[in-house]
């Protein structure tokens, strides 16, 4: 049965074994869900520990592969939640005998358990009255005890939940805040006269989602059923469809409309129609649907006819044209294995408004005749797939209000977009384009552009200029650099996301001098000099607002008179000439700077330079809040780095957690006294860093000493 509460156990199980590494060596979680294939789920199994099978199409190549690592593992525990299907061990390749090792699985079907020969079979049955009163009572969140009436009705409506949890949740936190006698019975009511009274827990789902009472929030949790089971899909990209299909409108703003988006996706993970998640290689917020609640979805999409989902379902090829009716709003094809899109399909559907055919990594052709019926299409997204070529058609395409193309690598022509005079948001990043699409000077209504070079050095003049509806400008930088003109992106008068690349110091200066009070940017990652492709790539996760200098020269005289952005949280200095990080910004008002990397700058000898120190006895006014936000600060390949921190700053970095020095040939101190302030200050005989976590220093021949003070370090994990 669903929603009894396998995968709620299982993962209480997986997260206690996760802290005693004394019963096995590995635990590895697997979700397989219904889209069940062998390649698949050698896959995912692969994927845990880093075992790249993307090479071998033989199963039984790959099995042994992943047989043959697995037995290398010794002592290990593998978990399957959501198995659907029962299947041979040894044709995925997971040795037999096991010898030491577990495999434990959920899944709804005791079938599945015979035919998997399990040793043991353990039933999670539907809770007891008493329990599931308990549970209600609790996901209510009540401290103030109901009247005998409605205490009576609510005992009811929680009968009604039949004992299982998911129910149970969903449906009390559907009702927190209710008090009134006549709305618990109307409540009961509705349970009692649902359409769903053969399948219990979808009559307890949908009466959570009729509860909402919110038509926005209904289409938002909807839409999520176009996404494939078991998706997990960052909050930022579901909010961006969200506007582009006009679910959250009326914002100017693009952050008001991010704010609006959350507090939808807050609520919704409030009431448990939505989870919580992330995955283990960044901190990026996510969400995702259990899998009944998306059952449960999609037949409510499916009651008007006007939906086909068929995300993650293994096509090779679309859908018979018989399942193209005319009355189609949205369709989702996305994460299958279709490889072309032959001229024999030309679907007529003219009220057609969003197709996802993203993730299709194996598309290589759509023919042109594919979207010649398709004039109402408003959102379009062909991600992540492997097309070389947009057809021509597309051009159109008048009513398109979203047109993504993210990561098709292998995309080299887009059509001319002049009559797509509508479109909002036009996503062209990671992809190869041989040159500018024509007649984007036309997007006059455009708010989001992203993009990579399309083989120009320069952004194309004039352009930007008639954007002027622009809130969202990102000129991607890991292929090929592509630099701006600053007087163009000053013109965006509504940006909010600033993502490009300034050729000199002196165009930077320029673009922070332009700027008035007005010019807000809610987050940016600027890039200035001349840097290879990979500037980015030093292995960090980049805060929402990061500067980049590179093969800079620096004129003290002329470039330090400008102030820097106060709201900065990362900065990034590679193979700058200056004598100190203060040569070359005013960095004493960004309270916010958390992070600093210094590479390969040889001319650095110190972070401030001694000038700070003469004018007046410290403490000095103009570095009091200097550095008091870092967080992270990593210095590498600094030939003439002397000193990093002086140590009158000390008192500043109570929030310091990581210190990261290497191949520093003439480091002497990590944190010291130059000349000025030791003639100038007082003996101080003990200070600490409170929150320093990490310090690392390697390569460094001539350090004699981490600090002239006697300093302490509380909180030290890790000293290499």
């Amino acid at each position: 049965m669903g929603g009894v509460g396998k995968t709620t156990i299982l993962q209480h199980i997986h997260n206690e074994l996760l802290q005693k590494p004394d019963i096995c060596d590995h635990v590895w979680w697997v979700t397989v869900s219904q889209d069940f294939s062998i390649n698949r789920l050698q896959n995912l199994i692969a994927k845990r520990f880093r075992l790249d099978l993307s090479s071998e199409d033989d199963d039984l190549y790959r099995a042994a592969k992943l047989s043959k690592e697995l037995m290398k593992k010794q002592k290990w525990i593998l978990i399957l939640d959501d198995l659907w299907n029962n299947f041979e061990l040894d044709e995925v390749g997971i040795p037999v005998p096991l010898k030491g090792c577990k495999l434990i699985m959920t899944t709804r079907s005791e079938t599945v358990c015979h035919r998997m020969a399990c040793h043991r079979k353990i039933k999670v049955k539907t809770v007891f009255e008493g329990e599931a009163w308990t549970l209600f009572m609790e996901k209510l969140g009540r401290r103030i005890a109901f009247s005998p009436e409605v205490e009576a009705i609510a005992k009811a409506v929680a009968r009604e939940c039949a004992g299982l949890p998911l129910g149970i949740i969903t449906v009390a936190r559907s009702l927190r805040g209710v008090d009134d006698l006549p709305e618990w019975r109307n409540t009961l009511k509705k349970l009692r006269e649902s359409e769903f009274r053969d399948k219990e827990v979808f009559k307890l789902l949908r009466f959570s989602y009729d509860r909402l009472g919110d038509l926005a929030l209904q289409q938002c949790l909807l839409y999520f059923a176009l996404f494939p089971e078991d998706y997990m899909i960052e909050r930022e990209e579901l909010i961006g469809y969200l506007i582009d299909e006009g679910i959250i409108k009326g914002k100017r703003r693009r952050e008001d409309a991010f704010d609006e988006g959350h507090t939808m996706l807050n609520r919704l993970e409030n009431v448990c129609l939505l989870e919580s998640a992330r995955v283990n290689y960044d901190d990026n917020r996510r969400v995702k649907m259990h899998d009944l609640i998306r059952d449960m979805a999609i037949q409510i999409l499916l009651e008007n006819s006007q939906y086909m989902v068929k995300a993650g379902a293994q096509l090779k090829e679309l859908p018979d044209a018989e399942e193209w009716t005319e009355n189609l709003t949205r369709v989702s094809l996305m994460q299958n294995e279709i490889e072309e899109i032959p001229s024999s399909h030309s679907p007529m559907c003219p009220n057609l408004s969003t197709l996802f055919l993203c993730y299709n990594r194996g598309l290589r052709f759509v023919a042109d005749s594919f979207f010649k019926q398709l004039h109402g299409l408003m959102v379009l997204d062909l991600s992540r797939t492997g097309i070389k070529n947009l057809p021509d058609s597309v051009s159109d395409l008048v009513s398109l209000i979203a047109l993504l193309l993210k990561e098709c690598e292998k995309l080299r022509h887009v059509p001319s977009l002049k009559k797509l005079r509508a479109l909002k948001r036009l996503d062209l990043s990671w992809t190869t384009l041989e040159k500018m699409p024509q007649g984007m000077e036309c997007l006059t209504n455009l708010r989001y552009l992203r993009m990579t070079g399309c083989g120009e050095k320069e952004f194309p003049s004039g352009i930007l200029p008639k954007l002027s509806h622009l809130q969202v400008f990102v000129l991607e930088e890991y292929y090929r650099p592509i630099t701006v003109k600053v007087k163009e992106v000053v013109s965006l008068r509504n940006l909010e996301t600033l993502e490009c690349h300034f050729e000199g110091l002196s165009d930077f200066v320029e673009y922070l001098r332009s700027r008035d009070g007005t010019q807000s940017l809610s987050t940016y990652k600027i890039l200035v000099g001349m840097v290879e492709a990979d500037f980015w790539h030093h292995g960090y996760y980049f805060p929402s607002k990061t500067v980049g200098l590179g093969n800079l020269s620096i004129n003290i005289d002329r470039d330090i008179q400008v102030k820097f952005l106060n709201d900065i949280q990362e900065l990034v200095c590679k193979c700058i000439d200056a004598r100190s990080l203060c040569d070359v910004l005013s960095l004493e008002n960004a309270p916010e700077l958390a992070v600093i990397h210094i590479v390969n700058c040889d001319s650095m000898e110190s972070l401030v330079s001694s000038s700070w120190f003469c004018s007046a006895p410290p403490p000095l006014p103009s570095y009091n809040g200097l550095f008091s936000g870092l967080k992270e600060f990593y210095c590498y390949g600094c030939k003439s780095m002397k000193l990093l921190f002086p140590l009158v700053l000390l008192p500043n970095l109570v929030n310091l957690e990581v210190i990261n020095v290497g191949v520093c040939e003439k480091m002497e101190e990590i944190i010291g006294t130059t000349d000025e302030e030791s003639s100038t200050s007082n003996s101080i005989t003990e200070l600490e860093l409170p929150n320093l976590i990490t310090l690392r220093l390697h390569k460094l021949p001539e350090l004699k000493s981490i600090c002239s003070a006697k300093l302490t370090f509380n909180s030290l994990k890790i000293f290499v």
